[in-house]
């Protein structure tokens, strides 16, 4: 998915791409989860910490992805928003789905899970990331250039906030990165049930993480 992107079909096409490689990369995920659980005990102080704080981390990152789409409405790819989260990283939807995917991963109770949950994620969405960059890069020179001389691709820098008194919605698009974010929501109820079906036996346990 990397390379020059220079037209917005060519951005289009890539980003469709994204989404075969997200569902493919979740599949490979899950399989794993299906046959591996956390080392620690279901009712243990470890086991208790690690899933709520994925949980916190969970809903860090749908409250930060819809304040994120608030900012952004479906834009970047016809104009340069760099006010709200985008003043402190360039790619705040990305970090924030990067907190989710790990927060996701330790629903299982596993530390080593969230890990490779995000490692996962990441590998789909820097790519994506390049190719959105590169396309900001040919369409808006001056403008992006400027941008990314000071605004960091990924780590917030807060000192950077700045933000208009009155932003347009879209809901539609609002909507949408709410319901992008159902993944994140379900991870709860899906490892329970994992859980749950190892150990009456009905799914195999081949390894314990911690």
């Amino acid at each position: 998915m990397s390379g020059q992107v220079h037209t917005r079909e060519e951005l289009s096409a890539v980003q469709h791409r994204r989404r075969r490689w997200v569902a493919v990369g979740l599949a490979l995920v899950m399989a794993v989860a299906l046959c591996t659980g956390s080392r620690w005990r279901d009712d243990g102080a470890v086991r208790v910490l690690i899933e709520n704080t994925g949980l916190m981390m969970i809903a860090v990152a749908v409250v930060g992805r819809a304040w994120c789409s608030l900012y952004i409405g479906g834009r970047k790819a016809e104009r340069l928003v760099t006010v709200g989260p985008y003043s402190i990283s360039r790619n705040p939807l990305y970090v924030f789905s990067f907190i989710g995917a790990f927060g996701v991963g330790t629903q299982s109770g596993s530390v080593t899970l969230g890990v490779v949950f995000l490692l996962a994620t990441m590998a789909i969405f820097i790519p994506l990331i390049a190719c959105e960059e590169s396309y900001l890069a040919n369409a808006m020179p001056r403008p992006f250039s400027a941008y990314r001389s000071m605004t960091p691709r990924l780590w917030p820098r807060p000192g950077l906030w700045r933000s208009p008194r009155e932003i347009t919605v879209r809901p539609d698009l609002f909507m949408r990165t709410l319901f992008d974010g159902l993944p994140f929501v379900v991870a709860w109820p899906v490892f329970e049930g994992i859980d749950a079906l190892q150990q009456v036996g009905l799914l195999p346990l081949l390894l314990r993480w911690p």
